[in-house]
């Protein structure tokens, strides 16, 4: 279940509660076994950055509990249990809904929803949970073979990245497949969210989609989302350079301060007197993905040289981001702003796609730019004898 948890948690932002038929208040009487009397929150989940909100909380007593809320037509929901990781997703399927789960089973045999949309939305989750943990064995036998001497132009590297991009074209291809066809508007938008593409992609799906369910408010509400982060990026990328940027070879790095994954402030200029290789990425770009395994193994071999990453995320979900850093295994700190890299510091570096890094000097001084595969531990292995 925790696997789940990471893995849904990358788009539990993007639900808001909805369904045609105007259901009005729903409740949930449920069933846990194993777990001792304590709070369970009730929550919905939207589609903006907004965190969850709860709706009710009700108290476990002798393993059951009720908890009740008013949605005007079908949406994605939430339970989590007060002193515990555990949280069970699903649909407002009915007036009534019951549950039963054993919280020491921390996969999908340990709970169940009552109704059509939430064995649909179960099975969706089961799929996905298949398809990202074979997602997360390619890309620990990829770093695997990495650390043990492999480069990325090797034949295996290689086949093996050809996997993983099939994996994901395949993936998405179920995506958009299911979500055509599927009776629930609900697990249709969160199947479609899912799929590991750029936000252009989406935009016939969603036609499509809300072609099926017009008047369903949460599709709508995510259209207009992913259209106005296509916007943002076109005007980032039309906008000329600010006159203070300059961060080719040579210059000075500009200054970066974003929050630590503990939510802590951390500044470039607080790692001056070592080499720093500052890596721009994202959860959601595949390539930076593929190249991670090379990073670390790049990590691994020069960080007692004086040599340290600062990883500067694209992301602007926070449990995506720190999902990928686990999977990744990216030991080295790790900042964002959760703004999709809309930031004025960002902009100040020029690049205009990710995977992207520049190397910085102990004085500050940007060495070396666009560093991927072999190239980096080699100009690493050049300047950190």
């Amino acid at each position: 279940m925790k696997k789940l948890l990471a893995v849904f948690a990358i788009t539990a932002f993007l639900f808001s509660c909805s369904n045609d038929a105007g259901k009005g208040r729903f409740t949930l009487n449920g069933e846990l076994k194993g777990t001792a009397s304590q709070k369970i929150f009730l929550e919905e989940l939207f589609f903006t950055n907004k965190p969850a909100e709860v709706l009710d909380t009700g108290i476990i007593k002798d393993g059951k509990f009720s908890v009740s809320a008013i949605a005007k037509e079908e949406g994605l929901y939430r339970i989590r249990v007060e002193n515990s990781e555990m949280a069970y997703f699903f649909i407002n399927d009915g007036e009534n809904i019951s549950f039963k789960g054993d919280i020491a089973k921390a996969d999908h045999s340990g709970y169940s929803f009552s109704g059509t949309a939430n064995a649909s939305l179960k099975k969706t989750m089961e799929h996905i949970d298949s398809v990202g943990g074979l997602m997360s064995s390619k890309g620990q036998l990829l770093n695997t073979l990495i650390k043990s001497g492999a480069t990325p132009g090797d034949s295996i590297v290689m086949a093996l990245q050809g996997e993983y991009r099939m994996l994901n074209e395949n993936f998405t291809s179920y995506c958009f497949s299911f979500a055509d066809t599927c009776k629930s508007p609900v697990v249709s938008l969160f199947i479609i969210t899912m799929a590991p593409v750029e936000p252009t992609k989406f935009i016939q799906p969603l036609a499509t989609l809300a072609g099926r369910f017009p008047k369903h408010k949460g599709i709508e509400a995510f259209s207009k989302f992913i259209k106005e982060r296509i916007a943002e990026k076109n005007t980032a990328q039309s906008a000329p350079p600010p006159a203070q940027a300059g961060a080719g070879v040579g210059s000075m790095a500009p200054e970066i301060t974003m929050n630590d994954v503990n939510g802590k402030p951390v500044s470039l200029s607080q790692l001056k007197g070592k080499y720093v290789l500052v890596d721009f990425w994202a959860s959601w770009c595949g390539p930076c993905r593929e190249e991670n395994p090379n990073v670390v193994a790049a990590y691994d071999e020069f960080k007692d040289k004086n040599f340290t990453i600062l990883g500067v995320s694209l992301d602007d979900n926070k449990a995506a981001w720190l999902n990928a850093i686990t999977e990744d295994k990216l030991d080295w700190t790790q900042i964002s702003d959760l703004n999709r890299g809309n930031s004025p510091s960002l902009t100040a570096y020029g690049f205009d796609g990710i995977p992207y890094n520049v190397l910085v000097d102990p004085q500050g001084r940007i060495i070396a730019t666009g560093l991927r595969g072999s190239a980096l531990q080699r100009k690493l292995a050049e300047v950190l004898k």
